[in-house]
């Protein structure tokens, strides 16, 4: 198996409240959109996210696990500076996400702050100042 991700995808309770955010709100641009069921954004070179129904999702997948708290995964966003950082944020805050939690240096050097999407998942955006991870992850 080769070592890539070429689809991430989040199942979402209202399709119509995700689609005000990303689209409306962050200016996300869909390469697929089908009312009720699904939307797909390019989020690199060969990488997708699809955002999709929940109940469409469940009916292929299978049923979602449930309960309090953050889910267990967040999708990474880096950038150049901790100023693109907190613009980010500001961005995202604008769009009505219903968590933002403020950019703040961190222990290995970089500069993180989170955000949330109508349906909780947590966005990190972050300024990592290793050149290394910068060559991979920035465009």
């Amino acid at each position: 198996m080769d070592q890539r991700i070429s689809f991430v995808t989040l199942a979402v309770a209202d399709l119509d409240a995700t689609r005000r955010f990303y689209v409306d709100g962050l200016g996300w641009v869909p390469e697929l959109d089908v009312p009720g069921e699904v939307m797909m954004f390019r989020a690199g070179p060969q990488l997708v996210l699809s955002l999709w129904a929940r109940a469409e999702f469940e009916a292929e997948v299978g049923a979602l696990m449930a309960g309090p708290g953050v889910a267990p995964v967040t999708i990474a966003h880096n950038v150049a500076s901790p100023d693109e950082v907190d613009a980010v944020l500001a961005t995202a805050r604008a769009a009505g996400s219903p968590h933002v939690q403020p950019g703040v240096r961190r222990d290995w050097g970089g500069y993180t702050g989170y955000f949330a999407d109508p349906d909780g998942f947590r966005w990190e955006v972050a300024h990592n100042p290793d050149p290394a991870l910068g060559a991979i992850v920035l465009p």
